[in-house]
């Protein structure tokens, strides 16, 4: 399938989806007060998520009392068999945990809360949420550590606001950064009980019970929340779409993503209009990636503030730089806060101001234990993004005035109240962002039974005709396909109230960009796979723990909303992007392997052969173990593939495939033959695609 041809599929899938699939029928029993309560409990959901996120923002920079004061009155910290109670005993606990950020100069504290699946209760007012950790820490004196686990929380409102009743981490890896990480105390490890069925996975908010209180909205103010939502969905995009250009240097599409007086500052230093982003992109190196070059810039706990208004938002998150060149066996680290403004011009988002703001940056062989590159400076603190939202109070940091939303204009509010409303449309626009959340809680739940090896689960989130491919096999079709081929490859689903796992590997899926279509029932998604690895410590192996990380993409991901639920409609992996041969090398000592080495095909073209191959799909799998062509073996570059074109001028990349990966020689599996429409793949406004200004 040549670009011409994918394009023409793309516009054509789209067309027919919108005039072929018209939205359901409305509700006639619909009301303001129904659709006020919905939005609340989906802006519920969304605030549970921006507490837990701002945990780690407030631990980056040692502000203990603003990560205690997140919690409820009554609320506990557990941490593997510790528990704390009360908010002075928390602070406390935490302070004398982490490390001293904010304090002592050089000490680093940067801690990874991502990948969440949460439920709201029924009655809306406790939720629970499963998340991934790890976190970096170091002294600033020569000590330098990692841990990671799960954490599985709750949360209520409690004098109306949203705060952390329990947090709950469960250690699985640990070990200094010069030995590398491996289970916690060298024992197999447990699996983490789930506080969710393999259904809720796909119902973060399940139906509320009862008649709707009286809410006193009107419809021009719940246009305003529902605006607002999904505005929240186009930054958030925006904001991952440039990290992943960031990823392979794609210069002109960052470029394409700025307004004509942006604004860089990075480190202190200004650069200015897209000459100036241009400038300041290429501080990484030229456009492209040349054999053994990494420039992952991985982004985890973004949090997106939208204006009043609608036409300014803020996003302020955590980046990690995995940086080298394998071909000089160079290689360091980064963290780095961003702390971005966007503005609305034509309708479309745009990236006005990117203020990033280095908070380490160390060799890889040597670490951050004493500061690392940056050396004694401490950081500055990037504003926060507004008060605790906890207490609604602004947070004590002796640093930076926190920056708050700015009032409605008499404009902008004359323009959004005149506006025309009506519920079945809210209630549509409503549906599209409880799409995002719906399709990132079913994209966590498939990489926490892949880890655990919990097949009746992972199958169990597909829809009934949905599809997944099995990495260097093929694609299989229908739940029962889907867990047979996991089955053979790994083995027999384990008892998890019984068995210990020796060894993990574990599928972070992140930075998601997920178009939703016009109706709300179908998206696209594009997760990262950050893949850290850790079993028992092996005496034999010396200083070679068994700790490593490997990346890859999930590029073409399909979910849609099937009987209520949302359910995986295909799952395309494209791995592995880097490898890490050892801990102590990192990625750059990686070396091409020898003739007949590397990855190859799967096992299962012999144990259980897959519905299609992947050498069935041409250049689609080239590169790829298993697929079409000469194997592309990490510190070769892979080629990566997108679902969808520059978000602001159109540009379509290089590789583009919109469509899920089998639907070419398997039309009957596409979105457009199933009942539901094809999400935008280019720039759009409300799901629809839009010529690109």
């Amino acid at each position: 399938m040549n670009g011409k041809t994918v394009a023409a599929c793309a516009a054509l899938s789209l067309v027919m989806g919108t005039v072929a699939w018209a939205q359901a029928p409305a509700d006639p029993a619909d009301s303001v007060d129904n659709l006020a309560r919905d939005i609340g409990r989906l802006e519920s959901l969304r605030t549970v998520k921006n507490v837990q996120r701002s945990y780690t923002h407030y631990a980056q920079f040692g502000l203990w009392t603003g990560m205690a004061d997140l919690f409820a009155a009554n609320g506990k910290l557990v941490w593997g068999d510790e528990t704390i109670e009360g908010k002075a005993a928390i602070a406390r606990w935490l302070a004398q945990h982490g490390a001293p950020a904010g304090t002592v100069a050089g000490a680093l504290n940067t801690e990874m809360i991502d990948d969440p699946l949460i439920n709201l209760s029924v009655d809306g007012n406790t939720a629970k949420a499963r998340w991934r950790g790890m976190a970096y820490r170091g002294d600033g004196k020569g000590r330098a550590w990692i841990e990671g686990g799960l954490y599985e929380n709750d949360y209520v409102r409690e004098d109306g606001r949203w705060k952390i009743a329990t947090l709950h981490y469960h250690p699985q890896y640990e070990g200094s950064y010069a030995d590398g990480v491996s289970n916690v105390g060298q024992k197999d490890l447990p699996i983490v009980p789930y506080h969710f069925t393999i259904d809720e996975t796909g119902i973060p908010i399940p139906p509320a019970q009862g008649a709707a209180p009286a809410s006193g909205a009107t419809l021009q103010t719940l246009a305003q929340r529902v605006a607002a939502l999904n505005d929240e969905d186009d930054v958030r995009n925006l904001q991952n779409i440039y990290g992943y250009y960031v990823d392979l240097r794609m210069w002109d599409d960052v470029v394409d993503l700025f307004t004509e007086d942006s604004v860089i500052e990075f480190g202190g230093k200004l650069y200015k209009g897209k000459a100036g982003v241009r400038q300041a992109m290429e501080l990484m190196g030229p456009a492209g990636l040349s054999h053994g070059v990494l420039n992952d810039h991985p982004l985890f706990d973004t949090i997106v503030k939208v204006s009043p208004g609608g036409q300014e938002a803020y996003a302020r998150g955590t980046e990690i730089g995995m940086i080298g060149e394998a071909d000089k066996e160079a290689a360091h680290w980064e963290v780095n806060v961003f702390r971005n403004r966007f503005i609305k011009q034509g309708g479309l988002w745009k990236i006005r101001e990117m203020r990033i703001t280095p908070v380490m940056k160390a060799d890889y062989k040597t670490g951050w234990g004493n500061g690392g590159m940056l050396g004694a400076a401490n950081p500055r603190m990037p504003a926060l993004l507004g008060p605790n939202p906890a207490t609604g109070k602004p947070v004590a940091t002796g640093k930076l005035a926190i920056v708050s939303a700015k009032p409605l204009t008499g404009s902008v509010k004359a323009r959004l109240l005149s506006s025309a409303a009506s519920i079945p449309d809210l209630r549509r626009r409503y549906l599209r962002s409880l799409a995002f959340d719906g399709t990132e809680n079913v994209s966590s739940a498939y990489g926490h039974y892949l880890d655990d090896f919990q097949w009746p689960g992972m199958s169990g989130i597909f829809a009934v005709k949905g599809n997944k491919q099995s990495p260097f096999a093929g694609y299989y079709f229908g739940r029962e396909r889907i867990a047979g081929a996991a089955t053979a490859m790994y083995g027999k689903t384990p008892d998890p109230s019984t068995v210990m796992r020796q060894r993990l590997a574990i599928h972070w899926r992140i930075q998601p960009v997920i178009h939703v279509s016009h109706d709300g029932r179908s998206t696209l998604l594009r997760t990262r796979l950050f893949h850290p690895n850790t079993g028992k410590y092996d005496p034999a192996s010396g200083p070679n723990r068994v700790g490593t990380i490997q990346t890859g993409m999930y590029p073409n991901d399909q979910v849609v909303l099937e009987d209520g639920i949302w359910r995986l409609w295909t799952v395309t992996i494209d791995e592995p992007y880097m490898m890490m041969p050892n801990w102590q090398g990192g990625w750059s000592a990686a070396k091409p392997p020898p003739p007949g080495g590397g990855m190859r095909a799967s096992p299962l073209l012999q144990r259980y052969p897959p519905d299609l191959l992947l050498t069935d799909l041409g250049k689609r799998e080239e590169g790829f173990a298993g697929g079409t062509g000469k194997t592309i073996n990490w510190p070769d570059i892979l080629p990566m593939w997108f679902h969808y074109r520059n978000p602001v001028s159109g540009r379509q990349p290089g590789l583009y495939w919109p469509d899920c990966v089998p639907c070419e020689l398997r039309p009957e599996n596409r979105l457009i033959s199933n009942g539901y429409q094809m999400p935008p793949t280019g720039p759009a406004i409300d799901g629809v695609e839009v010529k690109a200004p």
